[in-house]
């Protein structure tokens, strides 16, 4: 091996160490991402569309807000925000705020933020759910708007 490939301080080659890094901080990051899927768990059980429904009143800009905030404290795969969006449109919940809750659910996780917070910062962590949480306000006002137009 030529010394490229070698680290000067203890011999083994660069990548060898780089995956050793990458498992210590995977084991040291793993009680938490097992915290977070625990309750994302218990949040699916527990938590109905029925339940999420009854909240909404038929105002577009308090709907649209409470969307968001709804879908942001929520967590789960996009598949099952879509699934819950079509119960909430079934139930009449207008548009802007089922797609507010979608997009929120997808790029703001309330849950996941300690854990968030923890391997990329506390202030990374909070500026980018709160931006993910202001753009998906914005999102849903831009295509349900959008779709209004085009129809």
């Amino acid at each position: 091996m030529n010394n490229k490939m070698k680290s000067p301080a203890d011999g083994r080659p660069t990548l060898a160490r780089a995956f050793g890094n990458a498992v210590k901080s995977f084991a040291s990051m793993l009680p938490q991402l097992v915290g977070v899927i625990l309750l994302i768990g218990l949040f699916q059980t527990f938590v109905t569309g029925d339940m999420i429904a009854s909240v909404f009143s038929g105002s577009i800009p308090r709907d649209t807000i409470l969307g968001a905030f709804i879908g942001s404290i929520s967590a789960g795969n996009p598949v099952t925000s879509y699934i819950i969006g079509g119960e909430l449109i079934d139930k009449n919940v207008n548009i802007f705020a089922v797609t507010a809750f979608i997009v929120a659910w997808v790029t703001v996780g309330i849950i996941q933020l300690p854990a968030e917070a923890s391997i990329l910062g506390k202030r990374f962590a909070f500026f980018r759910n709160m931006i993910g949480f202001l753009l998906a306000i914005a999102v849903a006002l831009a295509t349900v708007m959008t779709m209004e137009l085009l129809q």
